[in-house]
């Protein structure tokens, strides 16, 4: 039971700034053209900064299991490249194509994937999921642009693809934080304040306009889409990696952080960077949206199931 109000705390505060936006919009404080202009400004401000302040918040001198980071890198990049052969032959339009491949894959580890970990396994459970987000998130964003340029439709240029890749937001922020963390460039508690600030208001500002744009009556309309692509993302890969996991003799916490990586929701920048990208940010959206309240039931089965087998 303790596991499932650390899951329902998790996911709460998640559902409250959705409704907030949904509300605020509905009440005819701000229009639908605000909202849509807010998210250009988080994409291109905001989430910058968060990137930035991940990176630059890298603690050193943690020891990680190489075979865990080959086995969760790869098993990212292997699950692209099958989403990238299937995913085209089944659905037609070109942006819907970046936006399923994305939603299947991308979770919200750093929010879901710390607080699970250091409530199951303590301070090394905390200490190896935020080493994990480390190496993974970095490549969830990085891939989510080279995926979504890759649907825009027409004929891909290599060079603009590069060119987009590079220049993306999240892609400059992460760097730039990479560079201050490697050369152990340390910023003055003044500065590192506010970045720290506008970091965590991220998360929150972004999930409020997504409330703020969020249309219920078209979901029904990709239902087709969004059950079978989160039947995928929150029950049958979070089972092939745990039998993974186990295969490999990975000791419980490492195959936790593991597991979370794939059970839970998905990630809310999917939703910004989709919208900003000119890819179906409605759709996006609902996969961030319905993910986030099915994971709440998910995680906690997982969870009871893990516990009452010794697998953690």
């Amino acid at each position: 039971m303790e596991s499932f109000i650390i899951a329902v705390n998790a996911v709460i505060p998640f559902l409250i700034y959705i409704s907030f936006g949904y509300g605020v919009r509905m009440s005819g404080l701000v229009d639908e053209a605000f909202m849509n202009r807010l998210n250009k400004l988080i994409f291109r401000a905001f989430f910058p900064i968060l990137m930035f302040n991940n990176m630059y918040q890298i603690k050193g001198g943690f020891k990680l299991n190489v075979t865990l980071v080959i086995t969760a890198v790869a098993s990212v990049l292997l699950l692209q490249l099958l989403l990238l052969l299937i995913v085209p032959r089944i659905v037609k339009e070109n942006p819907r194509r970046g936006v399923i491949i994305q939603a299947i894959y991308r979770s919200n580890f750093v929010l879901f994937g710390i607080p699970l970990a250091t409530n199951l396994f303590g301070d090394e459970g905390a200490v190896l999921a935020s080493m994990m987000v480390a190496i993974v998130i970095p490549i969830y964003n990085v891939t989510a642009v080279i995926i979504l340029e890759m649907f825009h439709g027409g004929k891909s240029n290599p060079v603009v693809l590069v060119k987009n890749v590079c220049t993306n937001p999240l892609i400059l922020g992460a760097a730039a934080g990479l560079i201050f963390f490697a050369l152990g460039i340390r910023l003055p508690s003044s500065i590192e304040g506010p970045i720290s600030q506008f970091a965590g208001m991220t998360t929150p500002l972004a999930l409020f306009v997504l409330g703020g744009t969020l249309h219920f009556s078209a979901i029904r309309g990709n239902l087709r889409y969004v059950v079978p692509s989160m039947t995928i993302k929150l029950i049958a890969l979070p089972a092939i990696i745990t039998v993974i996991a186990v295969a490999l003799d990975f000791s419980a916490v490492e195959r936790f952080v593991l597991f979370e990586m794939y059970a839970t929701p998905v990630a809310t920048a999917s939703y910004s960077m989709a919208q900003n990208m000119g890819r179906d940010g409605e759709l996006a959206g609902q996969f961030v949206v319905l993910s986030t309240a099915a994971s709440v039931l998910t995680i906690f089965l997982w969870v009871y199931f893990f516990t009452s087998i010794g697998f953690i």
